[in-house]
């Protein structure tokens, strides 16, 4: 695909899930650039925001494989990416996959699950494959984690460690929904007569593989380059911060503002998709010195701050 083809799809894409999903074209973009991107997403939000929704929409009209799994306490990494069984009439083992082997996995409230648990994903969101019994198993592509924990219901949960907060590219929020879009969801369900939306596939994973190989011709000035790191480094000198951004932050800074350029219907990079896009890529990133979080700073507001302060370039 060219890239000059990918908005036009991009917006298809958009307004097929707008009619499950009402109001939230940002997110939608969002979770759409990252796809595009080859990343995974974490959506961070109150219940009943249409997380699940908005996940399962995009893998029926993405033409694409889908799973969900509640993490609970109980949950076993086998669970997640599988185990071998012994086939007595065939006296062997045959594996049996888990429901990691979907193109879009969503772990539903995923800190609710133990550590050991939690890291079942590692390899898969970091290499795209599973090894089981010393024998890698190659993912479905393309393959994108969408993982979802409530804010503020922290009871018999286990955070998610850095090292896995880190393999997401983007860190999401729906909101609620304004009034009107609040009367638009409830006119739609009367019209439609059924609980949900039946939404029609617009495209395949090949063609989707193929945006994402287009995205590599969009084009981004040296400036820009030095633009990303001077933010990522800024947040590791920022007096508030204990654990700065890696290196996988400015990454995210430039597969993002190439998704947000091609979206855009531009070939090229300008700032402005730079800074669009470094609060959901950097604020999972930082970790905020502990006598701070009493004041109620938020890592949102450093990054924030940093793009006030840091000069953008001419370009």
């Amino acid at each position: 695909m060219k890239l000059a083809d990918v908005a036009g799809r991009c917006d298809s894409i958009l307004g097929e899930i707008e009619r499950a999903v009402v109001g939230k074209r940002n997110p939608l973009q969002l979770i759409l650039m990252s796809l595009l991107a080859g990343g995974h997403v974490l959506i961070e939000d109150y219940p009943g925001l249409a997380k699940t929704l908005a996940a399962r929409s995009f893998a029926r009209v993405l033409g694409l494989s889908f799973k969900r799994i509640q993490f609970t306490p109980d949950l076993l990494p086998a669970d997640v990416v599988g185990t071998y069984i012994l086939r007595r009439e065939k006296e062997q083992f045959e594996l049996r996959p888990g429901p990691v082997f979907a193109q879009i996995l969503l772990a539903d409230e995923i800190n609710r699950a133990t550590p050991r648990t939690q890291s079942a994903l590692l390899e898969a969101m970091q290499e795209g494959q599973v090894t089981l019994e010393g024998e890698t198993h190659p993912l479905p592509q393309p393959f994108m984690v969408v993982a979802t924990q409530n804010p503020i219901e922290y009871e018999g949960t286990f955070p998610l460690p850095e090292a896995q907060l880190d393999r997401f590219l983007v860190r999401a929020r729906f909101g609620y929904p304004g009034p009107a879009d609040e009367v638009e969801i409830l006119s739609r369900r009367i019209a439609r007569r059924v609980p949900e939306e039946t939404l029609q596939s617009v495209t395949a994973a090949e063609e989707l593989l193929s945006m994402r190989t287009a995205l590599e011709d969009v084009h981004i000035d040296p400036d820009l380059l030095e633009y990303m790191a001077r933010l990522t480094e800024a947040t590791r000198e920022h007096s508030s911060v204990e654990v700065g951004a890696s290196p996988r932050g400015t990454l995210a800074l430039l597969l993002l503002s190439r998704a947000r350029a091609a979206l855009e219907r531009r070939d090229y990079v300008i700032p402005d998709d730079i800074k669009a896009v470094a609060v959901p890529a950097l604020v999972h990133r930082l970790i905020i010195k502990p006598e701070l979080w009493q004041r109620q700073l938020r890592p949102d507001q450093v990054v924030e701050g940093i793009l006030e302060r840091i000069p953008v370039p001419k370009v």
